[in-house]
């Protein structure tokens, strides 16, 4: 099996995974309590207080144009993992609340029991954030808001947590105008309940797609650090940079190496430099950001030079 058959193979299973997350932290603690959500679902919900149109009909509309927009700006890699997600999602959806249904009425079961809504609205936006970052961080999406989430963080530089954000407090803030969800305190304590899950969900999304992502900084100091350069360089396959140093006490020049990796990489680092030259001065920082070659791309826009400029 090729590296790039096996990578798609991955991405497929901790989709799964991802999907699964979701569909329990989903049913388990937040749809029983009849917490307002975000997404595609909270605003076909709108919709159809408003207008009287099925949500199945508006859900899969929405859908179908946000799949529309993923294809021309994401590719088709995207949208078949895409449609892949929401097909799962559907069918995991549809069981799971099957199976928490209980009594001929449809009453769903309370697993933290009644009056419980704001500790369970905590939990499961902690689990569905997490889910939601696993299926990101494997070019994977449950569809909905997410597309355009995702559409946005191609080009520009804004997490995907802070567009989810913007996007949901949209849907959420409407519940305000729609005279069926009650009086105006129910609606305010519905609309506050849906801020919340908004505001957890996607800190726990940024939280864990940026800790995958978060970069540190070595400057090694050491008489072999040529052999330092050289294991990191052929055992990791990193990329070394040596820098010329100066010592204010001995006066003396000595080499510095300066190295930017990712923070999952650190102890295979210390690992290398500790057999090699255990009395070496090490320092290890975190850097907010690191653009490039086999980091992060720059997304930011770049003006367009005008004809008459040299």
């Amino acid at each position: 099996m090729g590296k790039g058959i096996w990578n798609e193979v991955r991405d497929y299973v901790w989709i799964t995974v991802g999907l699964l997350m979701y569909t329990f932290g989903w049913t388990v603690f937040l749809l029983p309590y009849k917490i307002v959500t975000g997404g595609v679902t909270g605003l076909s919900a709108i919709i159809f207080y408003a207008t009287g149109i099925p949500i199945s009909y508006s859900y899969f509309f929405i859908n179908l144009v946000l799949l529309i927009v993923a294809l021309k700006i994401l590719g088709w890699r995207f949208m078949i993992k895409t449609v892949y997600a929401i097909g799962v999602l559907s069918v995991l959806l549809a069981a799971a609340q099957w199976m928490m249904t209980t009594g001929p009425n449809g009453q769903m079961y309370m697993i933290l029991g009644p009056g419980q809504q704001f500790m369970s609205l905590v939990i499961g936006c902690m689990i569905t954030g997490t889910a939601l970052a696993v299926v990101f961080l494997h070019n994977g999406s449950t569809g909905g808001t997410d597309i355009i989430a995702a559409c946005v963080n191609k080009y520009k530089n804004i997490s995907l947590g802070r567009v989810l954000i913007a996007v949901d407090f949209v849907i959420i803030g409407s519940c305000m105008f729609i005279p069926q969800f009650g009086d105006t305190l129910q609606r305010v304590h519905m609309t506050v309940f849906g801020l919340c899950t908004m505001v957890i969900e996607n800190y726990m999304l940024d939280y864990v797609f940026n800790a995958r992502r978060e970069s540190v900084q070595f400057m090694i100091f050491s008489l072999k650090y040529q052999e330092i350069a050289n294991a990191i360089g052929t055992q990791l396959d990193h990329g070394v940079t040596i820098l010329d140093g100066h010592g204010w006490y001995t006066g003396k020049d000595r080499k510095v190496l300066c190295i930017l990796a990712k923070k999952n990489e650190s102890q295979y680092i210390f690992r290398l430099i500790k057999m090699i030259d255990p009395n070496a001065f090490v320092s290890q920082s975190s850097v907010i950001g690191v653009y490039g070659e086999g980091f992060d791309p720059i997304k930011v826009s770049v003006p367009k030079k005008k004809d008459n400029e040299n």
